[in-house]
This record gives C-alpha cells, structure tokens and sequence, in this order.
C-alpha cells in the first residue's frame, strides 16, 4: 500500500508542476510582448509613469474575469453636462441618396472661435457607431471645444476611399460651417481609435489629395486638419501581416496581389511628409489586433521627419487599451495635453 501511495503522490506531484509550466506558458509566456523602444517615446515634461500592465493578453483577461480590472462605462455614457448642448444625426454630407451624419457636442455660449475636434470611431471599418465616442466627446465639449463624432461608409457598403472620403467630408463640412459652430477653421484636429485612428491619419497625411476628397459635399473646402491623435490605428496596410488580414482585404475589397499600389495609397505612413501635423500616438505592446511595430514605424518616420509628436507606448496593455480605467484617465490626460500643446493656441492655416 505504501508503494501505491508513493506512485499516486508522485504523479499528482509531476502533474502539478506540468500544470504549473503550462499556467505560466499560458499567463506569462504565450504573446509576450516585443522589445521596449525607449528611442521612440515622446511625452510631456513631468507624465506620470503608466498604470502596469500585463506579461500577456491571457494575464489581463484573468485579472478582468476575478475583478481586478475596472472598464470605463462606455455604453451609459456621461450625463450632458449643463454647460454643453448636444445636437443628433446632422447632416454633413451626402453620397447620392446616402445621408452621412454626426452628433455634435458644443459649449453653450464659448467667447471666441474655439477648435474643433473630429472624433472618429473603430471596428474594423465595418461595425462600430459614432455614439461609442460620446463618452470623450461631452467631456472635451466641456473643456471649451466643438466636438462631432462622425459616422463613415463600412466595407460591406463602399470599400476604400469611401471611409477616408467620408472622413475628409466630415473635415470640409466643419471648417464650411465654421463660423455657426464658433469654431477656428485653422485649429481642427482628427482623433480616432483603431480603424478611426488609421482614417484620422489619412486625413491629416492626405490633405486635399483629389482621389481621396470623394464628392460628399462641401468640394472646394480644405480637408486639411492642424493635429491628429492616433489611438492605436495601423499606419502601413502593406506589410505581410496587414494585407492578408480578413479585415484589411474587405476594406480595400481587392486582394494585395490584384492592387499593391492601392493598399499604398491606402496607407498613411506613405503619405506623411514634413508638413504635417504634430501627432499623439497611444498604442499598447500586447496589441494583438495592431500590432504596436505599425506605431513604431509611424513614430520613427515622424522622428526622421522631424514632426512633433508624441508617443505613449504601453508595456502590458491590448488593443482598445482605454476600455480599462486606468489608461483611459491617462488618455485623456495625455489627449488634453496634446491639444493645449499643439491646438489649442497655435492656431495654423485651414
């Protein structure tokens, strides 16, 4: 009986540590995030250190299933605040019989000609809905700015340009109607996460570029805007991994191979040069949607290019990063601060 007990003992002993060596592949192991890039960072005099993050993806959803990691409550939104009017499903511009439209955030009475902000939603250019912004939108409508969030063309209805005409679009409708806003027309930036943040940076790195304006409106107005905030958004459709990507190919609606240039011109790393704007890049490095090497290759063209820019890289967060509470302060610490730097009293040519 005690040679038995010695077996049972020493194969639940040699399952343990199997079990344990296969826990820490799955918790500290598998997707281990790439190298740090201290060469790249570019924040603010004075930034806190980041909230820690997580050795991988498998590490950050254990720590959301036992309660460790508090969300934001994007659904439920932010209460309108009284010093902020909201106005719904405005036109800004039409394709044919296709009504394009945004919700508008503004302050009640602001002084003077105040910037404003185009904030542009993810999900893959195909799903998603401008009001999943509000919850940024009346927060910085609060802060003093006139703030749309814009809905575009998905995939399945109108592959690329359609979403970047869109957002173009969006840009033109807002410096047209300026002065009704009480916005700057030199003073607009492009925010976006995801596939919002690669369409914020094809606005802001393709300015007036005729076969990406489209003809939804407002033709003869620059699409240009002044600052771009990238929340992690692919820059380069080009790279091996990107053009094979289900969602990338529905976006573009022709396979790499059949259209190389076109997954180039659909890239905005290719059309950024030395006269654009200054650019916020948020991006996490267990980012297994966008990989973070596509913010990497943006922030070091940017620094090659000498664009101001800043670079928040986040060790141990995923892709939609400011879903968690802790970055989403941070962001829009950071998004503030960018745009008081570099917006909000620099006013530039629209």
């Amino acid at each position: 009986m005690g040679r038995w007990l010695r077996i049972v003992v020493i194969t639940f002993a040699v399952l343990a540590v199997l079990g344990g060596c296969v826990a820490g592949w799955f918790l500290l192991i598998n997707g281990r995030a790439p190298a740090r890039r201290p060469d790249l960072l570019r924040l603010p005099e004075g930034m806190a250190k980041p909230p820690r993050g997580y050795p991988t993806p498998n590490a950050l959803y254990l720590s959301y299933f036992l309660g460790r990691l508090k969300l934001v409550d994007y659904k439920n939104g932010v209460p309108l605040p009284a010093g902020v009017v909201e106005k719904k499903d405005i036109e800004y511009g039409r394709v044919d019989d296709r009504s394009l439209k945004l919700d508008l955030y503004r302050p009640v009475a602001p002084h003077d000609p105040v910037p404003g902000l185009i904030f542009i939603h993810g999900g893959a250019w195909k799903k998603g809905d401008r009001s999943d912004y509000k919850y940024y939108t009346v927060r910085f409508a609060e802060r003093g700015y006139v703030v749309a969030t814009v809905s575009y063309r998905f995939s399945r209805e109108a592959p690329f340009p359609a979403a970047v005409e869109d957002v173009k679009c969006a840009v033109r409708w807002m410096r047209a109607n300026a002065a009704a806003l009480g916005v700057d027309p030199g003073r607009i930036a492009a925010i976006g996460g995801s596939a919002g943040g690669h369409l914020a940076m094809m606005a802001a790195y393709s300015p007036d570029l005729p076969e990406l304006e489209g003809r939804g409106g407002h033709q003869g107005i620059s699409s240009a805007v002044q600052a771009v905030v990238n929340l992690y958004g692919p820059s380069d459709l080009t790279t091996p991994e990107a053009r094979v990507t289900p969602s990338v190919v529905a976006f573009m609606g022709v396979a790499h191979s059949a259209a190389a240039d076109r997954y180039k011109l659909a890239s905005p790393l290719y059309h950024l040069d030395v006269k654009d704007p200054p650019t916020l890049i948020i991006h996490g490095t267990i980012d297994q949607l966008v990989p973070v090497e596509q913010s990497d290759r943006l922030a070091e063209k940017l620094q090659r290019l000498g664009v101001p820019y800043w670079y928040d890289r986040l060790d141990g967060w995923p892709h939609t990063l400011d879903a968690a509470q802790a970055t989403n302060e941070r962001t829009q610490f950071l998004v503030n601060a960018f745009l008081d730097r570099f917006l909000k009293d620099h006013p530039r040519n629209g």
